[in-house]
């Protein structure tokens, strides 16, 4: 099942200390940043990607839809918040969708809908690792994984995690 990542935009700009850095300087800067960053992840993993900004202050500036990099691009439209656009695609995807976003509304209405969700602070992680290995070359079916490593982690029933988690963890792992 391919899945939609749907990123909270400004929750991942403003949890960032170098995105933060940038959106400080121009709005546009961090925006533009983090787009960048998306681009290198979907160039690594291919998942669609939907990044949604607040817009009520853009509407002259922007259109509300756009598309840049791969990435789609939404703005809110005037008098609704992101976070309400976010709710509605969670709720329309609802297996399908990873939803990125610290925000604890916006996340456990996302999880309530079926969704997968992770913080902006463990996703941006993921994005650097992603940055690295595009720089790098590497491509995701060869590196790390190659070969058996041991391992003395113990597996079996009594340390498996509910199902919910489980389903939630399984999506989550197609990130890295």
């Amino acid at each position: 099942m391919a899945v939609h990542i749907i990123v909270d935009g400004y929750n991942v700009i403003r949890q960032s200390p170098v995105l933060k850095h940038l959106d400080r300087q121009a709005l546009q800067r961090g925006r533009e940043a983090l787009i960048d960053r998306l681009a290198s992840y979907k160039r690594l993993k291919g998942h669609k990607i939907t990044v949604v900004f607040d817009g009520a202050a853009e509407a002259a500036i922007f259109e509300n839809r756009d598309r840049e990099k791969g990435i789609h691009i939404l703005f809110s439209r005037q008098g609704e918040t992101a976070d309400a656009v976010i709710k509605r695609m969670a709720a329309r995807e609802k297996q399908g969708a990873l939803v990125v976003s610290s925000d604890r509304d916006v996340a456990g209405f996302s999880a309530g809908q079926g969704a997968a969700v992770i913080s902006s602070v463990e996703f941006e992680e993921t994005m650097e690792m992603a940055a690295l290995m595009d720089v790098k070359g590497v491509s995701p079916d060869t590196g790390a994984d190659e070969g058996w490593g041991f391992t003395t982690r113990k597996k079996g029933p009594t340390r498996r995690l509910p199902k919910k988690q489980r389903l939630n963890q399984k999506r989550l792992n197609k990130l890295l």
